[in-house]
């Protein structure tokens, strides 16, 4: 097939192990939007942290941020959708995250109308949470507080402990009132709203413009990118991915560090 759209993950993705977007991947990418191909990035990252990418694109495509619950057009820096956790099920699932993994740290991702609404708040935690990234932008406020409005996703963190363990744990307490994913096993668990996926994110762009299932290539490397790679007529998984992800792929390309993605997108676009 000839794909009609891309899309992709970010981290240990599209970028290399520094964060860059490289020169053949960059060009790869610019050869089929040129040909008229969509692309979209498909990202657990915010609105916020899409900025970055999009300048070393050197073009702003459309985003699927927080693993399907937003979608974002940083053309206009517009949150153009957002699917949230209500106010009652976060209050459950911190109950269950708090009561079953034992000195757990709580955060809550939120949106407004733009990438940096300042009339929202948008990513605060419960006091002492330890941030699994570099560089935290996390405001601290009272368990109360963090539970007092909807979220896009709920992160659960415990510092040393192995996602995926974490995760096997919080399946057995948790069905209807969420979907439990992680992007790194460095201790951090994003429990999304139930149905929610980076593949319906992409599909609601998809669906407006005609472009089936069958006509998408994905990209991705971690468990949160399981259902796109499942979904699209081609799944791709890096050479670096994790398992879940090498499992749901209808194949594997390079690592993020050998130009992945670019290998795949240079059979059609040079």
């Amino acid at each position: 097939m000839t794909p009609l759209m891309i899309a992709t993950d970010v981290d240990g993705t599209l970028l290399d192990n520094d964060e860059n977007v490289t020169a053949r991947t960059r060009s790869a990418v610019r050869a089929a939007v040129d040909a008229g191909v969509r692309f979209v990035l498909a990202t657990g990252r915010p609105p916020r942290w899409v900025g970055p990418v999009v300048d070393q694109l050197g073009f702003a495509p459309m985003a699927v941020c927080a693993n399907g619950a937003v979608i974002y057009d940083p053309s206009t820096d517009r949150i153009v959708s957002a699917r949230t956790l209500s106010t009652d099920v976060l209050a459950m699932l911190a109950e269950i995250a708090t009561r079953t993994i034992p000195g757990a740290g709580l955060a809550v991702e939120r949106v407004g109308s733009s990438a940096h609404d300042a009339a929202t708040p948008q990513f605060v935690s419960s006091p002492g949470y330890e941030h699994a990234w570099l560089n935290p932008d996390n405001t601290e406020v009272s368990i109360e507080d963090l539970l007092s409005a909807p979220a896009v996703k709920l992160l659960v963190r415990k510092a040393g402990a192995r996602s995926a363990d974490m995760a096997e744990v919080l399946a057995q307490h948790i069905g209807t009132e969420g979907d439990i994913t992680y992007s790194t096993n460095n201790g951090l668990i994003e429990i999304m709203p139930l149905g929610i996926s980076k593949a319906t994110g992409i599909e609601e762009l998809a669906r407006p413009l005609g472009v089936d299932a069958a006509d998408i290539v994905t990209f991705g490397d971690m468990p949160n990118d399981v259902p796109m790679l499942g979904w699209a007529g081609l799944g791709v998984a890096m050479g670096n991915a994790h398992p879940d992800a090498l499992a749901a792929a209808d194949e594997v390309t390079g690592t993020n560090a050998e130009d992945g993605v670019a290998r795949v997108l240079e059979r059609w676009w040079r």
